[in-house]
């Protein structure tokens, strides 16, 4: 019997594959995509589990969700909220095959290749990347500021 790690493994030795600079950028410019951010559950739940176990996940989202050429539910596979995966494929357009087609010009109705999952994963891990980088920014900037986060606080 194989495990979800022997179908679609993220900690082999192979990395994840690049993902355009432009992407991040045409991303920013969506108003609806950008106001995705991790809520304090979500960012405690992904420092807690690592983000190579949560991209664990990912891939088992992407493997039975995402990559087959009709998924189940189309466009309500991918819930709101409820774990760090579902909001990044929010926020990038990896949520359905719709914006899969829109945002990545991948087609619908063809099953997502190897290369195609591999591909999902590396967006949503730079987008989680990045939200985990703004939260330690901003916990840096808390610690080294204490008395104005504390002014701030009871204005």
């Amino acid at each position: 019997m194989s495990s979800q790690g022997d179908l679609f493994n993220t900690r082999e030795d192979k990395p994840l594959p690049p993902v355009a600079p432009e992407l991040w950028g045409k991303l920013a410019r969506s108003a609806f995509r950008r106001k995705f951010h991790l809520n304090a559950e979500d960012l405690s739940y992904l420092q807690e589990k690592t983000l190579p176990v949560v991209l664990e996940h990912g891939a088992d989202f992407i493997t039975k969700r995402l990559a087959p050429a009709h998924p189940a539910r189309d466009g309500k596979q991918t819930p709101w909220k409820g774990h760090p995966v579902f909001v990044a494929q929010h926020a990038t357009g990896t949520c359905c095959r719709s914006c899969l087609e829109k945002w990545h010009n991948f087609s619908k109705g063809l099953q997502l290749t190897d290369l195609q999952k591999r591909y999902v994963l590396a967006v949503i891990a730079g987008w989680l990347e990045h939200e985990l980088d703004t939260a330690q920014k901003r916990a840096a900037e808390q610690n080294c500021y204490p008395e104005q986060t504390k002014k701030g606080a009871g204005s």
